[in-house]
């Protein structure tokens, strides 16, 4: 894919055409998703060459893209770990005797106060465009259902709202959105978010993602785990249900240099 903002001289001839398309009140149409069924790796742990015929790639947002469509990772609703210094700390979500929430799976995660979607914004627009500016074409939004994990303290209507905020900034920036997980809110958050498709993680495990193809139809990409299946990967991929685009990967996602590497795919 060729970098995105790169500044091209308009010429008169250019100029007209978009004077025109302001004129008819038209608006830039919706970043594309990644191209239907095509093969993904999710790079997360660590990144590597693609394996041929590899042809879409998620990559955390300091990770460099590459000849791919390229989807940036980005922990909007929580902190990455050892990254907690990055958020102000009046934006740390705190419980009533001042601690600080932490997601109860992921110790090195602080949850974000989403309640003040302004703050949020603050931080996590920057990285945003930071992808659309090392030419990635798409982004991913983690942890959207940190409300569920907040005790009470953070609300699903907070978590959509900011969503939307962010897939704002995504669209304006010339990316295409992913909603992230977060089954159970697929619905709302495709037509009140506006998320142009989904990154499931071990939808097949957990028997959900009929919940993600209803809303997001083949525009749903799986992440599946070696240790998190009750038969063979190969017969994963035999579900009637199962995403179009589907994959096997160890948890820890480690590089292919690493004996605990797990990387299959459904043919």
């Amino acid at each position: 894919m060729a970098p995105r903002g790169i500044r091209v001289a308009l010429t008169g001839a250019v100029a007209a055409v978009l004077a025109a398309v302001l004129l008819t009140g038209c608006t830039p149409a919706t970043p594309a998703p990644p191209p239907l069924g095509a093969a993904f790796d999710y790079q997360l742990g660590g990144a590597y060459d693609l394996d041929s015929g590899v042809d879409v790639v998620v990559r955390d947002r300091i990770a460099p893209p590459v000849a791919a469509y390229s989807i940036c990772y980005v922990n909007a609703f929580q902190t990455q770990p050892g990254e907690r210094g990055d958020w102000p700390d009046e934006l740390l979500l705190r419980d009533a005797s001042g601690e600080v929430v932490i997601d109860p799976d992921w110790p090195d995660e602080a949850l974000v106060d989403t309640s003040d979607a302004e703050a949020v914004l603050a931080v996590v627009s920057p990285w945003i465009r930071g992808c659309a500016d090392d030419g990635f074409d798409a982004v991913e939004f983690d942890n959207l259902d940190s409300y569920a994990r907040s005790g009470g303290l953070l609300t699903r209507g907070d978590a959509i709202v900011l969503a939307r905020r962010l897939v704002d900034v995504a669209h304006a920036a010339g990316l295409a959105a992913a909603q992230k997980n977060a089954a159970e809110d697929a619905a709302v958050l495709h037509s009140s978010s506006h998320f142009d498709f989904a990154i499931a993680e071990e939808c097949a495990a957990f028997r959900e993602c009929e919940a993600y193809t209803d809303v997001y139809g083949d525009d749903v990409l799986d992440v599946e785990y070696a240790d998190g299946l009750d038969v063979p990967f190969r017969v994963v991929c035999t579900f009637r249900e199962r995403p179009r685009a589907m994959i096997l990967r160890d948890r820890q996602l480690v590089t292919p240099d690493d004996p605990a590497y797990v990387y299959e795919r459904c043919r």
